[in-house]
């Protein structure tokens, strides 16, 4: 029954990541992250007004994920036992909407496209939807630059983390690493709001991350290489500039990314209003420019398939194992 079912879930681990590149997420489709960001911030509005905040943010990641992962654990095992092929079909779904190749590709092209054609108060539109900053006073370069660190940091969170936990324990272990992300995303900010109340939420990110991040970023190495840009500028920045974030995670991709381009990412930049210094990823080799967003997309393509390999070699190793 092992072996079959290592046979399915692999099966349906493919075709949700080709239907991933072709369907993308339209909008107005229904989508599980959707869901979980309602679940979440149900939860905080429940939860938040408890007078300590730390114990509060930790029942809401305890709540979220034992729905998260319980839900969909316990509908495909009921799915598995009415018959494998309804359980290929619901995992399929699953996987599908756990990965966001093309949607991160789609969406930072409409940036690309608004810049291209001239219109900046498009293209600062078009990059608020991607980006936690500010965006109002980015000038090209910077929408250009949060376009591409935004592809960059989301090849790891968007594709190698959820690729990584459904390799491990199918489409139930990467919701459940697709809730704790989303939950970092909402909650996860050191303000006067969240500083407390999302304590739990950002560490167990940290956690979950830490070693896709690490993955992804070797694997974007090779898919600077395959891609034919600057692979030893890349070694060279991403041993220099990994840990230069204040998460453990994010630098890492960022920092294969602007050697890769042969430019300098990250800086300070203003988030609500508030200036947060930080420091440069890479050396500005040459002035970043609108046609890196493409190129990034090279490199995000590249690494997504490297990843898919290694996911279908560990599955297999495991089948014959078996």
């Amino acid at each position: 029954m092992m072996k079959e079912w290592v046979l399915f879930a692999t099966g349906a681990l493919v075709m949700g990541f080709v239907v991933d590149l072709i369907v993308g997420d339209p909008h107005g489709w229904p989508h599980l992250i959707c869901g979980f960001g309602r679940l979440i911030a149900a939860l905080e509005h429940a939860l938040y007004p408890m007078q300590n905040k730390r114990f509060a943010g930790t029942l809401l990641v305890m709540f979220v994920l034992l729905v998260a992962f319980g839900v969909p654990a316990l509908l495909l095992l009921l799915a598995w036992r009415i018959s494998p092929w309804l359980y290929f079909a619901f995992e399929t779904l699953l996987c599908w909407q756990l990965l966001a190749t093309k949607s991160l590709r789609v969406e930072s092209r409409v940036v690309y496209d608004a810049l291209a054609e001239g219109n900046l108060s498009g293209a600062r539109r078009a990059v608020s939807m991607i980006v936690g900053r500010d965006t109002a006073a980015l000038d090209a370069a910077g929408v250009t630059r949060a376009a591409v660190e935004t592809v960059a940091e989301n090849t790891s969170d968007g594709i190698a983390a959820p690729l990584f936990y459904m390799m491990l324990g199918g489409a139930a272990l990467g919701c459940f690493y697709k809730a704790a992300n989303t939950m970092d995303s909402m909650v996860g900010y050191k303000n006067e709001r969240y500083l407390e109340f999302g304590r739990a939420a950002a560490k167990l990110d940290d956690v979950l991350n830490y070693i896709p991040a690490r993955l992804c970023a070797a694997f974007m190495l090779c898919a600077t290489w395959l891609c034919g840009l600057d692979v030893g500028n890349a070694w060279r920045i991403y041993r220099r500039d990994r840990r230069k974030h204040a998460s453990p995670n994010s630098a890492h991709t960022e920092a294969v990314m602007a050697g890769a381009l042969r430019v300098r990412l990250a800086g300070d930049a203003y988030y609500f209003g508030v200036l947060c210094k930080k420091p440069y990823i890479g050396d500005a080799l040459r002035p970043i420019e609108t046609e890196d967003i493409l190129r990034a997309h090279k490199v995000l393509y590249a690494t997504a398939y490297l990843l898919l390999l290694l996911a279908l070699l560990l599955r297999g190793v495991l089948y014959v194992a078996l």
